[in-house]
């Protein structure tokens, strides 16, 4: 175990402990209704703003009549409704997982190139055109983030059920990209806009500056609406300049953080503004297929729990 682990395994454990007193929760990905599910949808050219969010307007089984004249996320909703009202040991749930604007760091990463980024650059705290040190949004992420807002907007027009939860990533540049989307919506309870800040829905971890989060008292000067999960330590304790987190320790992590969301929070429509890292780890871990988002995206999936008979 490395020395970075310890911190981490001190956090994992907190959540386990949480979660052993509660049925264990097999978690996948329900294919078939959103675009990013079909292996014919490219990432690299898919537009979550136009193809709303990637829902495919299709039938269901239980549509009636009267459900002709409702929008397709009327009929999801409907559907989605059904599925957990016929299900004792199986509840659905809707992730709609963001990422964060452009920041400061993916800037210098394309100046330098990845491989002198990653071997030199990243582990530095700035250059000569600024600092990455949690990395901050440039003027262009928060335009992706106000591109996500007007979305946002939208697709509540159309009727698309809004979040009931709202979590975050410590990190500044999801702070700012949740706060710019979701900030003066038309949302019953989110004025002001009080997202929970996650610790494990953070980047990778280790080595790059700008994935070394600000404390806590920084964030609550700057986000002071914002909650803190229970348990967030004023500074940052899973971070190490030497060691970076790998892509099975980071699944594991979310994974972690996806059984603390599904056996504390009741909410059917859940919102997570992460990172790419982070939310190529949540699909890689419900079985969803590789699906790279652009900076500042949106798809929603949908997750199906099942309780798993544990002694």
């Amino acid at each position: 175990m490395s020395v970075k682990a310890q911190p981490l395994h001190a956090t994992r454990t907190f959540f386990e402990t949480t979660m052993s007193v509660k049925p264990e929760l097999h978690l996948t990905t329900v294919s078939g209704y959103f675009l990013q599910d079909d292996p014919s949808t490219d990432p690299a050219t898919f537009d979550y703003v136009r193809s709303n969010f990637g829902l495919i307007d299709r039938q269901y089984d239980e549509d009636s009549e009267s459900s002709r004249d409702k929008s397709p996320w009327k009929r999801f909703q409907d559907h989605v409704d059904h599925l957990n009202s016929v299900a004792s040991t199986t509840k659905f749930k809707v992730l709609f997982l963001g990422r964060h604007g452009e920041g400061v760091h993916n800037v210098a990463e394309s100046r330098y190139g990845t491989k002198l980024w990653d071997e030199y650059w990243s582990l530095q705290d700035g250059d000569e055109y600024g600092q990455w040190v949690d990395a901050r949004l440039t003027q262009k992420g928060i335009e992706q983030a106000k591109v996500a807002h007007r979305a946002w907007k939208d697709q509540l027009q159309e009727g698309i059920p809004p979040p009931q939860s709202f979590y975050a990533s410590p990190m500044n540049r999801c702070l700012a990209t949740a706060q710019v989307t979701f900030d003066g919506l038309p949302i019953a309870d989110i004025t002001p806009f009080r997202p929970t800040i996650k610790e494990l829905l953070r980047e990778t971890m280790g080595q790059h500056t700008c994935d070394r989060r600000s404390s806590a008292t920084a964030i609550a000067a700057e986000y002071p609406h914002y909650r803190f999960e229970d348990g967030f330590e004023e500074e940052d304790l899973l971070w190490d300049p030497k060691i970076r987190e790998s892509n099975e320790d980071r699944n594991k992590r979310l994974s972690c953080l996806l059984g603390d969301i599904f056996s504390t929070d009741d909410s059917i429509y859940v919102s997570l503004t992460a990172h790419s890292g982070a939310i190529t780890s949540i699909l890689e871990v419900l079985g969803h297929r590789k699906f790279a988002l652009a900076t500042g995206a949106v798809i929603p999936v949908l997750v199906k729990a099942e309780k798993v008979n544990t002694p």
